[in-house]
């Protein structure tokens, strides 16, 4: 399978059919940090759905300040800005909205259907195949701007990184060749700007956004262990909030919502 692998502002531009999401790109062979980037353009005032993409990051970054390690032309390494006015304490509906949408993506470009772990991440036999990393700016109360960066393994073999091999894996690894990213780009932005009315739908039965979301969750039904600072709380994850908070019923029958943290399986 040969393809061009192109994503520079002009291949994009053409390919892409999204209304807003999109459009305004920055794109970079090497930088530092998207996030970075979008952030300093967020300040500055750039539109919504301004895109920020690179081929190669040298200091990307996952939660908890870990490294995001990814081989150039390898990955979809992006940045979001979105200028949703929601209250903070609902934010992480950004996050729901770009996994549910990257996870989409892939179902539509590829065949493979990723599950989702909370709080952040995209799962491909057990494995991360994406992960999320969203930071916000509020006023009084309301979101003024967030940035929400991907990074998406596409065409790399884990098992040659030592680092990763035990739990990363690729959309190459999962098919046996490579994947073209242009397409796999689009159906992301698409995604997002087709569900992005679904953010301000918070309650009862018409939340899809969180129902579909709660949906695809594997870590529900599972034995896990939270940690969260020096926080450690172990039990069965049972449900999430609306608010994105993860419920866990512990080994002392007690139940306890957890905003955010870092997840284990056990055993």
């Amino acid at each position: 399978m040969t393809f061009a692998d192109d994503l520079t502002p002009a291949a994009l531009t053409t390919a892409l059919r999204s209304q807003r999401v999109g459009r305004h790109y920055h794109y970079y062979p090497s930088t530092d940090s998207t996030n970075d980037i979008a952030t300093d353009l967020a300040r500055a005032g750039a539109p919504e759905g301004t895109l920020v993409l690179a081929e190669e990051q040298t200091r990307g970054r996952g939660r908890l300040g870990r490294r995001w390690l990814a081989p150039a032309r390898s990955c979809l390494l992006l940045s979001l800005l979105l200028r949703a006015s929601l209250p903070v304490g609902e934010a992480f509906r950004l996050t729901m909205l770009c996994s549910l949408a990257a996870a989409k993506a892939v179902r539509a470009t590829t065949g493979l259907s990723p599950a989702l772990k909370w709080p952040n991440d995209l799962l491909l036999g057990g494995k991360k195949l994406a992960g999320i990393l969203s930071e916000a700016s509020a006023l009084a109360g309301t979101l003024e701007w967030a940035v929400v960066g991907i990074g998406l393994n596409v065409n790399f073999e884990p098992l040659a990184s030592p680092e990763i091999a035990a739990t990363a894996t690729s959309l190459q690894a999962a098919l046996g060749r490579p994947v073209d990213r242009l397409p796999l780009l689009c159906a992301f932005l698409e995604e997002v700007e087709n569900h992005y009315p679904l953010l301000w739908v918070a309650d009862g039965a018409e939340d899809s956004l969180w129902g579909e979301w709660r949906g695809r969750l594997a870590t529900l039904g599972r034995q896990v262990v939270v940690r969260e600072g020096e926080r450690r709380v172990a039990g069965l994850a049972y449900d999430v909030g609306r608010d994105g908070s993860l419920l866990l019923r512990r080994d002392d029958g007690d139940e306890v919502a957890m905003a955010v943290g870092d997840v284990t399986l056990r055993g």
